[in-house]
């Protein structure tokens, strides 16, 4: 028997979805599921076991030889659990092993939503043949991930990159994290969304008040739409100069729901990065969107899957 795929979860605060993948990051088949992420821990569980039967009912699943998991942090990769701010159900929750059992006993590799962003763009996308470079999903939450001299660099949990929950204003919101000001706290979709709609924005009358309807109403100039996004802009430049100054990254890749919005994001944002990343070696800095599309969590997790934590993002995979 030829185990020639990998089964690829990608969970988030919005949805779980699944895929098997081939080695040449190809999906070949499907499932998702909303994720439940104001219940119990079990009950998400359920949600995630309902994606993997999906995938297993598939006549490709006795192909696959491992599984990947791609999901909201903060992740313990060394332990196999997993603590999601915006899943407040799963608090050390021991994701590998559960994983492991709803699977039918093949080994997992997991990894946190921005590094599995991280290896698919490094693999497939926007920062191939970039040897230093931060990848960030822009979604319900802010994740992120590095690449350092030309490896996935994870960190010893998992997390290193998390660049959502760096402060880049002291006296901000609290942020579910337990601190203030935070990246997440400011320039994540629904953040982007209340904003707007505590500055007096107004959706149109289909009810739709969600970032992707805030970015439609910037982009036709509704002023406090385009505020709000600024403000986001302006949070994600200031995360970014923080991370290029620390470890001297040349280019940052933002992918996720938020990232589609386009230049009503991107024009703002990398005028606010002129601001922030002055010295020398951070002014060449660029800011591109994602290649890898929706796709990047499950294209990410799989090459966790393929080729283990540490090397996923190794070109050539």
């Amino acid at each position: 028997m030829h185990t020639d795929l990998v089964a690829a979860l990608d969970i988030g605060g919005t949805k779980i979805a699944g895929a098997l993948v081939d080695r040449e990051g190809r999906i070949l088949a499907r499932a998702h599921r909303p994720t439940p992420a104001r219940e119990d821990g079990d009950t998400v569980m359920a949600a995630v076991g309902a994606v993997i039967a999906d995938l297993a009912a598939s006549p490709l699943w006795e192909r696959a030889g491992a599984v990947g998991i791609g999901s909201a942090g903060p992740v313990d990769a060394s332990a196999g659990t997993v603590s999601p701010v915006n899943v407040p159900g799963w608090r050390d929750y021991p994701l590998v092993a559960k994983v492991r059992d709803a699977a039918g006993g093949l080994p997992v590799e997991l990894i946190g939503d921005g590094v599995a962003i991280t290896a698919a763009e490094h693999w497939q996308g926007a920062a191939r043949g970039h040897d230093n470079a931060l990848c960030m999903v822009v979604s319900t939450g802010v994740g992120g991930g590095l690449v350092l001299g030309g490896r996935l660099h994870p960190g010893p949990t998992g997390n290193a990159g998390h660049i959502g929950h760096i402060s880049v204003d002291l006296d901000g919101d609290p942020c579910p994290c337990g601190a203030r000001g935070c990246v997440e706290r400011i320039a994540s979709g629904p953040n982007i969304a209340r904003r707007a709609l505590e500055n007096g924005w107004r959706p149109a009358p289909d009810g739709d008040t969600s970032a992707a309807a805030v970015a439609a109403a910037a982009r036709a100039g509704d002023p406090v739409a385009v505020a709000s996004f600024e403000r986001a802009a302006r949070a994600l430049a200031a995360g970014i100069a923080a991370t290029a100054t620390l470890v001297e990254i040349d280019i940052a890749v933002i992918g996720g729901g938020v990232g589609k919005a386009g230049e009503v994001l991107f024009a703002p944002l990398r005028k606010a990065l002129t601001e922030y990343a002055t010295l020398s070696f951070v002014q060449r800095l660029t800011v591109v969107p994602a290649r890898t599309g929706t796709d990047a969590g499950l294209v990410g997790a799989a090459a966790a899957a393929l080729m283990g934590r540490t090397d996923a993002a190794v070109a050539g995979v």
